[in-house]
């Protein structure tokens, strides 16, 4: 890599910008100058980078002069206000939030599948939503190998993908089941402890959530497949990290189970785990605070011609938001 960048996090007391710090940190990214911003109830507050205390500053335009790469995780409102501002100053901005993701002058991109789409940016940079990404990790090699055309997914995602109050929630919902007593959920319109709710955003007219929406329409853009006809259930689980997908899809070219598994096992930030006779299968728990997303129990589908059934776990504050924002920069810095 070449020499020290000037970085810049907006929603640097989150979990995903917590996360990148982490994550700048053990990727050794050449990091020059790391300026920490949040909303102004956070000013003054202290985190630590390489052993050094940094200061939390507002989040304001004037704070963006002389930075190299900006990385917006304050959601979609801020992003929109503020990644304009921050091109202006001459920075690259990754955004991790929805607001650009299907503009069509704005690359989303997962390196490992879509790289060549970096070579079009325009200043601003998308990062896919959590379950998309994980979900192509598995999808892209067999993509590659055997032609997708068509997809069904149901995800099973994990309480922090809605925030730390989502881990509070589930905490607290065991706590209350264990003493006998009611739970009361605020973060989540169910009680999360023993419990799955098919319910992850907001329902649409069409009954789909926005969730399930962004699953087709950002695998479409990434994958340069613009009519990929893609269904999706998406499904709150009692995990605390790593999202899970189940994926049934069809391709173009006969399938082959031997080829589907050493297509995975190739495919860079892919692990194969695949020995069912040894209960070995991918897992949240083997997949939190994990680089790689785990792909498994790949086989025929019985349902659809030319389909393989397959299963994918991925932690989604790292390759679903902060790793794969950060493998953004790498590439970008290469």
């Amino acid at each position: 890599m070449s020499e020290g960048k000037r970085i810049g996090i907006v929603g640097a007391t989150g979990a995903v910008g917590r996360e990148l710090m982490e994550l700048l940190e053990a990727r050794d990214f050449p990091v020059a100058e790391l300026r920490l911003l949040a909303s102004a109830r956070s000013v003054g507050k202290e985190l630590t980078f390489r052993g050094e205390s940094i200061a939390i500053k507002e989040a304001r335009p004037e704070e963006f002069a002389g930075l190299d790469y900006l990385f917006l995780s304050a959601g979609g409102d801020r992003s929109l206000a503020m990644a304009p501002a921050a091109v202006e100053a001459g920075a690259v901005v990754i955004d991790n939030s929805s607001a650009f993701r299907m503009d069509d002058e704005v690359p989303l991109v997962v390196p490992e599948v879509n790289p060549e789409a970096l070579l079009n940016h325009k200043g601003i940079i998308a990062n896919p939503n959590c379950s998309t990404a994980i979900t192509l990790m598995g999808v892209a090699p067999l993509h590659q190998r055997f032609g997708l055309k068509r997809m069904i997914c149901s995800t099973y995602q994990a309480v922090s993908g809605a925030g730390a109050t989502g881990i509070t929630e589930l905490e607290d919902g065991v706590r209350a089941w264990s003493e006998g007593k009611d739970a009361n959920p605020s973060t989540f319109p169910h009680p999360i402890a023993f419990n799955l709710i098919p319910h992850v955003d907001k329902f649409l007219e069409s009954g789909y959530t926005k969730e399930e929406v962004k699953m087709r329409n950002e695998s479409r853009k990434i994958l340069s497949l613009p009519s990929l006809p893609v269904s999706c259930t998406c499904v709150r689980v009692p995990v605390f990290r790593a999202h899970a997908i189940s994926i049934f899809a069809e391709f173009e070219k006969p399938v082959d189970v031997a080829e589907a598994r050493a297509a995975v096992a190739a495919f860079d930030g892919a692990e194969l785990v695949d020995d069912p006779t040894n209960l070995e299968y991918p897992m949240p728990l083997g997949y939190s605070s994990k680089v790689a997303c785990g792909v498994g129990r790949i086989r025929r589908d019985e349902a659809l011609e030319n389909g393989l059934a397959f299963w994918v776990v991925g932690d989604q504050l790292w390759k679903g938001a902060a790793l794969n924002a950060l493998q953004i920069a790498e590439h970008l810095v290469r």
